[in-house]
Protein backbone atom coordinates (compact mmCIF):
# COMPACT_ATOMS: atom_id res chain seq x y z
CA UNK A 1 0.00 0.00 0.00
CA UNK A 2 1.14 3.45 -0.44
CA UNK A 3 0.99 5.04 2.42
CA UNK A 4 3.01 8.20 1.47
CA UNK A 5 0.10 9.04 -1.09
CA UNK A 6 -2.41 10.09 1.78
CA UNK A 7 -2.57 12.73 3.92
CA UNK A 8 -0.15 13.37 6.91
CA UNK A 9 -3.62 13.55 9.17
CA UNK A 10 -4.39 9.89 7.91
CA UNK A 11 -0.58 8.81 8.08
CA UNK A 12 -0.72 10.40 12.07
CA UNK A 13 -4.18 7.92 12.95
CA UNK A 14 -2.88 5.08 11.37
CA UNK A 15 0.24 5.79 13.33
CA UNK A 16 -1.47 6.26 16.68
CA UNK A 17 -3.57 3.01 15.94
CA UNK A 18 0.05 1.17 15.06
CA UNK A 19 -2.16 0.10 12.16
CA UNK A 20 1.19 1.26 10.49
CA UNK A 21 4.74 1.81 11.60
CA UNK A 22 7.46 4.48 10.66
CA UNK A 23 9.14 1.74 9.89
CA UNK A 24 6.97 1.22 6.78
CA UNK A 25 7.29 5.16 5.51
CA UNK A 26 11.07 4.76 6.03
CA UNK A 27 10.93 1.47 3.23
CA UNK A 28 8.44 2.94 1.24
CA UNK A 29 10.34 6.20 0.69
CA UNK A 30 13.06 4.03 -0.21
CA UNK A 31 11.54 2.35 -2.61
CA UNK A 32 9.97 5.49 -4.42
CA UNK A 33 13.60 7.01 -4.58
CA UNK A 34 14.72 4.00 -6.25
CA UNK A 35 11.87 3.43 -8.45
CA UNK A 36 12.43 7.47 -9.40
CA UNK A 37 16.42 7.67 -8.94
CA UNK A 38 16.48 8.45 -13.09
CA UNK A 39 15.25 12.40 -11.71
CA UNK A 40 18.81 12.25 -9.72
CA UNK A 41 16.61 14.15 -6.73
CA UNK A 42 19.62 13.21 -4.14
CA UNK A 43 23.30 13.31 -3.25
CA UNK A 44 23.64 11.19 -0.76
CA UNK A 45 20.77 9.04 1.58
CA UNK A 46 20.53 8.18 5.07
CA UNK A 47 19.44 4.32 4.70
CA UNK A 48 20.94 2.88 7.43
CA UNK A 49 20.72 5.39 10.30
CA UNK A 50 17.13 6.18 8.70
CA UNK A 51 15.92 2.50 9.21
CA UNK A 52 17.24 2.45 12.53
CA UNK A 53 15.66 5.41 13.93
CA UNK A 54 12.23 4.17 12.51
CA UNK A 55 12.66 1.14 14.51
CA UNK A 56 13.54 2.94 17.60
CA UNK A 57 10.48 4.95 17.15
CA UNK A 58 8.34 1.82 17.51
CA UNK A 59 8.51 1.85 20.78
CA UNK A 60 7.56 5.91 21.62
CA UNK A 61 4.27 7.51 21.73
CA UNK A 62 2.85 9.33 18.66
CA UNK A 63 2.70 12.86 20.24
CA UNK A 64 2.41 15.43 16.95
CA UNK A 65 1.77 15.47 13.10
CA UNK A 66 4.88 15.29 11.82
CA UNK A 67 6.26 11.94 14.02
CA UNK A 68 7.63 9.24 12.05
CA UNK A 69 7.25 10.70 8.80
CA UNK A 70 10.47 10.70 6.30
CA UNK A 71 11.76 14.39 5.25
CA UNK A 72 14.25 15.16 2.86
CA UNK A 73 16.62 17.97 3.61
CA UNK A 74 18.51 20.46 0.72
CA UNK A 75 22.29 19.66 0.76
CA UNK A 76 23.48 23.14 2.13
CA UNK A 77 21.94 22.48 5.34
CA UNK A 78 24.26 20.57 7.77
CA UNK A 79 23.88 17.28 10.01
CA UNK A 80 26.28 15.52 11.76
CA UNK A 81 27.32 12.26 11.06
CA UNK A 82 26.01 12.74 7.30
CA UNK A 83 27.78 14.17 3.78
CA UNK A 84 27.03 17.78 3.53
CA UNK A 85 28.40 18.56 -0.37
CA UNK A 86 26.47 22.01 -1.53
CA UNK A 87 26.40 20.14 -5.01
CA UNK A 88 30.52 21.20 -4.81
CA UNK A 89 33.52 19.17 -5.63
CA UNK A 90 34.82 21.60 -2.53
CA UNK A 91 32.86 19.55 0.21
CA UNK A 92 32.32 16.05 -1.42
CA UNK A 93 33.80 14.60 1.72
CA UNK A 94 32.55 16.83 4.48
CA UNK A 95 30.68 15.05 6.84
CA UNK A 96 29.44 17.76 9.56
CA UNK A 97 29.98 17.12 13.59
CA UNK A 98 26.69 19.05 14.27
CA UNK A 99 23.47 19.68 12.99
CA UNK A 100 22.18 22.69 11.72
CA UNK A 101 19.26 23.86 14.12
CA UNK A 102 16.64 23.27 11.84
CA UNK A 103 17.91 19.65 11.89
CA UNK A 104 17.60 19.38 15.55
CA UNK A 105 13.69 20.88 15.39
CA UNK A 106 12.98 18.14 12.78
CA UNK A 107 13.99 15.21 15.24
CA UNK A 108 12.63 17.03 18.28
CA UNK A 109 9.21 15.75 16.28
CA UNK A 110 10.74 12.40 15.57
CA UNK A 111 10.83 12.96 11.54
CA UNK A 112 13.12 10.79 10.13
CA UNK A 113 15.83 12.26 7.71
CA UNK A 114 15.61 10.64 4.61
CA UNK A 115 18.51 12.33 2.50
CA UNK A 116 20.26 14.96 1.61
CA UNK A 117 18.87 16.98 -2.00
CA UNK A 118 20.50 18.00 -5.26
CA UNK A 119 21.40 21.67 -5.98
CA UNK A 120 23.06 24.03 -7.36
CA UNK A 121 26.28 24.25 -6.50
CA UNK A 122 26.16 26.47 -2.96
CA UNK A 123 23.02 27.57 -4.35
CA UNK A 124 24.34 29.52 -7.34
CA UNK A 125 22.22 29.08 -10.15
CA UNK A 126 18.92 28.93 -10.99
CA UNK A 127 18.19 25.30 -12.77
CA UNK A 128 20.82 23.01 -10.82
CA UNK A 129 22.73 22.50 -13.86
CA UNK A 130 26.03 23.70 -11.53
CA UNK A 131 25.34 20.83 -8.91
CA UNK A 132 28.41 18.63 -9.48
CA UNK A 133 26.25 15.91 -9.11
CA UNK A 134 24.62 16.25 -12.23
CA UNK A 135 21.43 18.22 -12.62
CA UNK A 136 18.08 16.88 -11.15
CA UNK A 137 15.10 16.57 -14.01
CA UNK A 138 11.93 17.70 -13.71
CA UNK A 139 8.64 14.95 -13.04
CA UNK A 140 6.69 16.34 -15.27
CA UNK A 141 9.10 16.22 -18.14
CA UNK A 142 12.55 14.34 -17.80
CA UNK A 143 14.11 16.75 -20.56
CA UNK A 144 13.19 19.62 -18.65
CA UNK A 145 14.91 21.50 -15.89
CA UNK A 146 13.64 21.20 -12.37
CA UNK A 147 14.90 24.69 -11.23
CA UNK A 148 16.94 25.82 -8.50
CA UNK A 149 18.84 26.33 -6.11
CA UNK A 150 16.49 23.56 -4.38
CA UNK A 151 15.81 21.93 -7.45
CA UNK A 152 16.52 18.13 -5.96
CA UNK A 153 14.48 19.16 -2.66
CA UNK A 154 11.47 20.43 -5.26
CA UNK A 155 11.71 17.04 -7.74
CA UNK A 156 11.64 14.99 -4.97
CA UNK A 157 8.33 16.24 -3.65
CA UNK A 158 7.09 16.23 -7.38
CA UNK A 159 7.77 12.92 -7.82
CA UNK A 160 6.11 11.91 -4.31
CA UNK A 161 8.78 10.35 -3.04
CA UNK A 162 8.18 11.64 0.23
CA UNK A 163 6.07 14.34 1.66
CA UNK A 164 8.46 16.55 3.00
CA UNK A 165 11.35 18.83 2.34
CA UNK A 166 13.36 21.77 2.99
CA UNK A 167 15.35 24.02 0.74
CA UNK A 168 16.59 27.52 1.38
CA UNK A 169 15.94 30.49 -0.80
CA UNK A 170 18.63 33.32 -1.48
CA UNK A 171 16.83 34.62 -4.37
CA UNK A 172 13.78 32.33 -5.61
CA UNK A 173 15.69 28.87 -5.25
CA UNK A 174 12.49 27.43 -2.99
CA UNK A 175 9.36 28.86 -5.01
CA UNK A 176 10.90 29.17 -8.69
CA UNK A 177 11.93 24.88 -8.58
CA UNK A 178 8.18 25.13 -6.73
CA UNK A 179 6.68 26.49 -9.78
CA UNK A 180 8.72 24.21 -12.29
CA UNK A 181 7.74 21.30 -10.51
CA UNK A 182 4.04 22.20 -9.64
CA UNK A 183 4.05 22.15 -5.62
CA UNK A 184 3.88 24.18 -2.88
CA UNK A 185 7.04 26.35 -1.57
CA UNK A 186 7.37 29.18 0.92
CA UNK A 187 9.78 31.37 1.56
CA UNK A 188 9.42 32.48 5.03
CA UNK A 189 10.20 36.36 6.59
CA UNK A 190 13.91 36.39 6.84
CA UNK A 191 14.77 36.06 10.44
CA UNK A 192 11.70 33.95 11.07
CA UNK A 193 14.06 30.56 10.92
CA UNK A 194 17.17 30.14 12.10
CA UNK A 195 19.83 30.20 9.53
CA UNK A 196 22.70 28.31 12.17
CA UNK A 197 23.97 25.46 10.16
CA UNK A 198 22.96 26.76 6.39
CA UNK A 199 26.26 26.99 4.85
CA UNK A 200 26.05 30.22 3.80
CA UNK A 201 25.40 32.01 0.04
CA UNK A 202 24.60 35.79 0.81
CA UNK A 203 23.72 36.05 4.51
CA UNK A 204 21.69 39.33 4.23
CA UNK A 205 19.02 37.04 1.46
CA UNK A 206 19.38 33.51 2.75
CA UNK A 207 16.62 31.72 4.41
CA UNK A 208 15.46 27.99 5.14
CA UNK A 209 12.00 27.03 4.21
CA UNK A 210 9.25 24.15 3.26
CA UNK A 211 7.98 21.97 0.26
CA UNK A 212 5.24 19.94 -0.21
CA UNK A 213 2.47 18.67 -2.18
CA UNK A 214 0.02 20.92 -0.71
CA UNK A 215 -0.77 24.03 1.79
CA UNK A 216 -1.67 22.67 4.88
CA UNK A 217 1.21 20.48 5.22
CA UNK A 218 3.50 23.32 3.90
CA UNK A 219 2.17 25.33 7.15
CA UNK A 220 2.32 22.13 9.46
CA UNK A 221 6.12 21.84 8.57
CA UNK A 222 6.63 25.54 8.46
CA UNK A 223 5.39 25.47 12.44
CA UNK A 224 7.89 22.88 13.32
CA UNK A 225 10.99 25.04 12.00
CA UNK A 226 10.56 28.29 13.56
CA UNK A 227 11.87 29.96 16.06
CA UNK A 228 14.25 32.37 17.92
CA UNK A 229 17.96 31.01 17.93
CA UNK A 230 20.52 32.78 19.98
CA UNK A 231 22.93 30.71 17.87
CA UNK A 232 21.48 33.06 14.98
CA UNK A 233 22.24 36.69 15.82
CA UNK A 234 20.00 37.74 12.49
CA UNK A 235 16.59 34.88 13.78
CA UNK A 236 13.62 37.08 14.86
CA UNK A 237 12.26 37.06 18.50
CA UNK A 238 8.65 36.01 17.99
CA UNK A 239 5.43 34.27 19.21
CA UNK A 240 4.49 30.77 18.52
CA UNK A 241 2.05 30.68 16.24
CA UNK A 242 -0.02 28.20 13.96
CA UNK A 243 0.35 28.68 10.48
CA UNK A 244 -2.89 26.84 9.94
CA UNK A 245 -4.97 28.70 11.94
CA UNK A 246 -6.77 30.63 8.78
CA UNK A 247 -6.38 27.49 6.01
CA UNK A 248 -10.14 27.02 5.65
CA UNK A 249 -10.94 30.86 5.89
CA UNK A 250 -13.14 32.95 3.70
CA UNK A 251 -11.17 35.70 1.47
CA UNK A 252 -14.67 37.92 1.04
CA UNK A 253 -13.22 41.25 1.40
CA UNK A 254 -9.32 40.77 1.42
CA UNK A 255 -7.69 43.40 -0.66
CA UNK A 256 -4.96 41.99 -2.74
CA UNK A 257 -2.68 43.94 -5.09
CA UNK A 258 -0.78 43.06 -8.65
CA UNK A 259 2.19 44.66 -9.72
CA UNK A 260 2.10 46.20 -13.21
CA UNK A 261 5.85 44.87 -13.28
CA UNK A 262 4.77 41.46 -12.79
CA UNK A 263 2.92 41.12 -15.42
CA UNK A 264 4.38 42.92 -17.94
CA UNK A 265 6.03 41.38 -21.02
CA UNK A 266 8.91 39.80 -19.69
CA UNK A 267 6.60 36.98 -18.56
CA UNK A 268 4.63 34.71 -21.11
CA UNK A 269 1.65 35.16 -22.37
CA UNK A 270 0.19 31.65 -20.48
CA UNK A 271 1.54 32.69 -17.93
CA UNK A 272 -0.23 35.58 -17.80
CA UNK A 273 -3.42 34.49 -19.06
CA UNK A 274 -3.37 31.37 -16.24
CA UNK A 275 -2.77 34.30 -13.33
CA UNK A 276 -5.47 36.46 -14.95
CA UNK A 277 -7.79 32.77 -14.98
CA UNK A 278 -7.08 33.15 -10.76
CA UNK A 279 -7.02 36.70 -10.52
CA UNK A 280 -11.27 36.34 -11.62
CA UNK A 281 -11.68 33.56 -9.36
CA UNK A 282 -10.66 35.69 -6.70
CA UNK A 283 -13.13 38.68 -7.35
CA UNK A 284 -15.75 36.40 -8.12
CA UNK A 285 -15.47 35.01 -4.40
CA UNK A 286 -15.60 38.70 -2.87
CA UNK A 287 -11.74 39.68 -2.82
CA UNK A 288 -10.57 43.00 -4.07
CA UNK A 289 -8.02 42.96 -6.65
CA UNK A 290 -6.11 45.98 -7.87
CA UNK A 291 -3.38 46.56 -10.82
CA UNK A 292 -0.49 48.86 -9.03
CA UNK A 293 2.78 50.64 -9.65
CA UNK A 294 5.71 49.27 -7.23
CA UNK A 295 8.75 51.30 -7.69
CA UNK A 296 12.70 49.62 -7.78
CA UNK A 297 11.33 46.49 -8.93
CA UNK A 298 12.80 46.32 -12.31
CA UNK A 299 16.29 47.47 -10.37
CA UNK A 300 15.74 43.91 -8.28
CA UNK A 301 18.26 41.75 -10.62
CA UNK A 302 20.99 44.33 -10.50
CA UNK A 303 20.70 44.43 -6.69
CA UNK A 304 20.97 41.14 -6.26
CA UNK A 305 23.66 40.63 -8.60
CA UNK A 306 26.26 43.27 -6.72
CA UNK A 307 24.27 42.18 -2.82
CA UNK A 308 24.85 38.36 -3.41
CA UNK A 309 27.45 38.06 -5.33
CA UNK A 310 29.57 40.55 -2.82
CA UNK A 311 28.45 38.47 -0.06
CA UNK A 312 29.39 35.33 -1.97
CA UNK A 313 32.34 36.12 -2.38
CA UNK A 314 32.92 36.89 1.49
CA UNK A 315 31.15 33.84 2.64
CA UNK A 316 33.07 31.38 0.25
CA UNK A 317 36.43 32.76 1.33
CA UNK A 318 36.50 29.80 4.08
CA UNK A 319 37.23 27.29 1.44
CA UNK A 320 41.12 26.92 1.36
CA UNK A 321 42.09 23.89 1.30
CA UNK A 322 43.54 24.14 5.15
CA UNK A 323 40.66 23.60 7.57
CA UNK A 324 38.03 20.88 5.70
CA UNK A 325 36.92 20.22 2.63
CA UNK A 326 39.00 19.83 -0.64
CA UNK A 327 42.34 20.01 -0.82
CA UNK A 328 45.36 19.97 -3.16
CA UNK A 329 47.38 17.14 -2.99
CA UNK A 330 51.31 18.04 -2.29
CA UNK A 331 51.48 21.36 -3.72
CA UNK A 332 54.81 23.43 -3.46
CA UNK A 333 53.90 26.13 -0.91
CA UNK A 334 50.53 27.82 0.66
CA UNK A 335 50.25 29.93 -2.36
CA UNK A 336 49.70 26.96 -4.63
CA UNK A 337 47.71 25.35 -1.97
CA UNK A 338 45.03 28.10 -1.52
CA UNK A 339 44.75 29.10 -5.34
CA UNK A 340 45.12 25.46 -6.51
CA UNK A 341 42.67 24.21 -4.12
CA UNK A 342 39.58 26.70 -5.13
CA UNK A 343 40.49 26.57 -8.95
CA UNK A 344 39.49 22.38 -8.36
CA UNK A 345 37.03 22.65 -5.90
CA UNK A 346 34.54 25.49 -7.19
CA UNK A 347 32.21 24.78 -10.63
CA UNK A 348 33.14 27.80 -13.13
CA UNK A 349 29.81 29.69 -11.82
CA UNK A 350 30.64 29.76 -8.50
CA UNK A 351 34.04 30.99 -9.59
CA UNK A 352 32.35 33.62 -11.64
CA UNK A 353 30.54 35.18 -8.74
CA UNK A 354 33.60 35.07 -6.50
CA UNK A 355 35.38 36.74 -8.85
CA UNK A 356 32.75 39.37 -9.90
CA UNK A 357 31.71 39.88 -6.07
CA UNK A 358 35.65 40.72 -4.60
CA UNK A 359 35.91 42.84 -7.70
CA UNK A 360 32.54 45.13 -6.55
CA UNK A 361 33.95 44.52 -2.26
CA UNK A 362 37.04 45.80 -3.65
CA UNK A 363 38.26 49.62 -1.79
CA UNK A 364 36.26 52.33 -2.92
CA UNK A 365 34.19 49.96 -4.59
CA UNK A 366 32.41 49.01 -1.76
CA UNK A 367 30.66 52.46 -1.73
CA UNK A 368 30.57 52.90 -5.35
CA UNK A 369 28.13 49.42 -5.27
CA UNK A 370 27.91 47.39 -2.45
CA UNK A 371 26.72 50.59 -0.08
CA UNK A 372 24.73 52.24 -2.69
CA UNK A 373 22.90 49.05 -3.42
CA UNK A 374 21.82 48.13 0.13
CA UNK A 375 20.63 52.06 0.28
CA UNK A 376 17.75 51.06 -3.12
CA UNK A 377 17.29 48.14 -0.89
CA UNK A 378 15.92 49.75 1.86
CA UNK A 379 13.91 52.10 -0.55
CA UNK A 380 12.65 48.76 -2.22
CA UNK A 381 11.75 47.37 0.95
CA UNK A 382 9.83 50.93 2.13
CA UNK A 383 7.54 50.33 -1.02
CA UNK A 384 6.75 47.22 0.18
CA UNK A 385 5.81 48.69 3.43
CA UNK A 386 3.58 51.66 1.63
CA UNK A 387 1.76 48.93 -0.71
CA UNK A 388 0.69 46.68 2.48
CA UNK A 389 -0.60 49.80 3.98
CA UNK A 390 -3.66 49.42 1.87
CA UNK A 391 -3.70 45.69 0.69
CA UNK A 392 -3.41 42.38 2.37
CA UNK A 393 -1.25 40.41 0.21
CA UNK A 394 0.80 40.89 -3.38
CA UNK A 395 0.33 38.50 -5.97
CA UNK A 396 1.60 37.39 -9.39
CA UNK A 397 3.67 34.87 -11.84
CA UNK A 398 6.37 33.11 -10.19
CA UNK A 399 8.79 32.84 -13.24
CA UNK A 400 8.63 34.40 -16.36
CA UNK A 401 8.31 30.78 -18.42
CA UNK A 402 7.49 26.92 -17.51
CA UNK A 403 10.44 24.83 -17.28
CA UNK A 404 12.66 25.02 -20.09
CA UNK A 405 14.98 22.77 -21.45
CA UNK A 406 18.00 20.39 -19.34
CA UNK A 407 20.21 20.93 -22.78
CA UNK A 408 19.57 24.99 -23.19
CA UNK A 409 23.19 26.78 -23.00
CA UNK A 410 24.08 27.85 -19.48
CA UNK A 411 26.65 30.25 -21.02
CA UNK A 412 24.03 33.27 -20.45
CA UNK A 413 24.41 34.50 -16.92
CA UNK A 414 21.67 37.16 -17.78
CA UNK A 415 19.57 33.87 -18.60
CA UNK A 416 20.51 32.12 -15.01
CA UNK A 417 18.98 36.25 -13.68
CA UNK A 418 16.14 36.46 -15.54
CA UNK A 419 14.51 33.24 -14.45
CA UNK A 420 14.28 35.04 -10.65
CA UNK A 421 13.99 38.42 -11.51
CA UNK A 422 9.91 37.98 -10.19
CA UNK A 423 11.07 36.25 -7.40
CA UNK A 424 14.21 38.06 -5.73
CA UNK A 425 12.16 41.55 -4.84
CA UNK A 426 10.99 39.14 -1.94
CA UNK A 427 14.74 38.36 -0.51
CA UNK A 428 15.53 41.65 -0.46
CA UNK A 429 12.57 43.22 1.23
CA UNK A 430 13.15 39.97 3.49
CA UNK A 431 9.21 39.11 3.27
CA UNK A 432 7.47 36.05 2.94
CA UNK A 433 6.62 34.68 -0.67
CA UNK A 434 5.20 31.16 -1.33
CA UNK A 435 4.74 29.47 -4.99
CA UNK A 436 1.25 27.86 -5.40
CA UNK A 437 0.47 25.97 -8.50
CA UNK A 438 -2.38 27.16 -10.62
CA UNK A 439 -2.46 25.37 -14.00
CA UNK A 440 -0.56 24.20 -17.31
CA UNK A 441 0.56 25.59 -20.39
CA UNK A 442 0.21 23.78 -23.55
CA UNK A 443 2.68 21.37 -23.16
CA UNK A 444 1.29 20.29 -19.29
CA UNK A 445 4.10 21.82 -17.58
CA UNK A 446 3.18 23.51 -13.97
CA UNK A 447 2.52 27.41 -14.30
CA UNK A 448 2.92 28.72 -10.19
CA UNK A 449 1.58 31.94 -8.55
CA UNK A 450 3.65 34.06 -6.53
CA UNK A 451 1.59 34.79 -3.10
CA UNK A 452 3.88 37.84 -1.10
CA UNK A 453 2.82 39.03 2.40
CA UNK A 454 3.85 41.30 4.64
CA UNK A 455 6.84 40.53 6.76
CA UNK A 456 5.72 37.29 9.38
CA UNK A 457 1.99 37.21 8.20
CA UNK A 458 2.71 33.76 6.72
CA UNK A 459 -0.34 32.54 8.06
CA UNK A 460 -2.20 35.18 5.73
CA UNK A 461 -0.65 33.99 2.93
CA UNK A 462 -1.46 30.15 3.75
CA UNK A 463 -5.08 31.55 4.16
CA UNK A 464 -5.49 32.23 0.40
CA UNK A 465 -3.23 29.65 -1.29
CA UNK A 466 -5.38 27.32 0.44
CA UNK A 467 -8.65 28.76 -0.82
CA UNK A 468 -7.30 28.45 -4.59
CA UNK A 469 -5.88 25.21 -4.05
CA UNK A 470 -9.52 23.98 -2.97
CA UNK A 471 -11.21 26.02 -6.08
CA UNK A 472 -8.62 24.80 -8.61
CA UNK A 473 -8.74 21.23 -7.23
CA UNK A 474 -5.96 20.38 -9.96
CA UNK A 475 -4.65 17.50 -10.79
CA UNK A 476 -0.80 17.22 -9.92
CA UNK A 477 0.10 14.21 -9.93
CA UNK A 478 3.74 14.01 -12.65
CA UNK A 479 3.56 10.33 -14.06
CA UNK A 480 0.01 10.43 -14.93
CA UNK A 481 0.90 13.34 -17.89
CA UNK A 482 1.44 12.16 -21.29
CA UNK A 483 4.80 13.55 -20.56
CA UNK A 484 6.10 10.54 -18.38
CA UNK A 485 4.74 7.42 -20.41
Amino acid sequence: MKYLNKSITEIHELLKSKKLKPIDLVEEAFANIENNKEYNAYITLNKEEAIKQAKELESKEVDNLLFGLPIAVKDNIVTKGLLTTCGSHMLDNFVPIYDATVVEKLKEKNMIIIGKTNMDEFGMGSSSRTSYFGAPKNPWDKTKIAGGSSGGSATTISCRDVLFALGSDTGGSIRQPASYTGIVGMKPTYGRVSRYGLVAFASSLDQIGPLTKNVYENAVLLNAIVGKDEKDLTSARKKEEDFTRLIGEDIKGMKIAVPNYLMSDIVSPEIISKIKDTIKVLEKNGAKVDYVDVKYLDKAMTLYQIIAMGEASSNLARFDGIRYGHSKENPKDIQELYFETRAEGFGEEVKRRIMVGSYLLSGENAKIYYNKALSIRDDMKKEFINVFKNYDLIIGPTTTTTAYNLDDPMDDPLKSFMDDVLVIPVNMAGLPGLNLPVGFDKNHMPIGMHIIGNAFEEAKIYQLASFIEKELNLDLEPFGGENNE
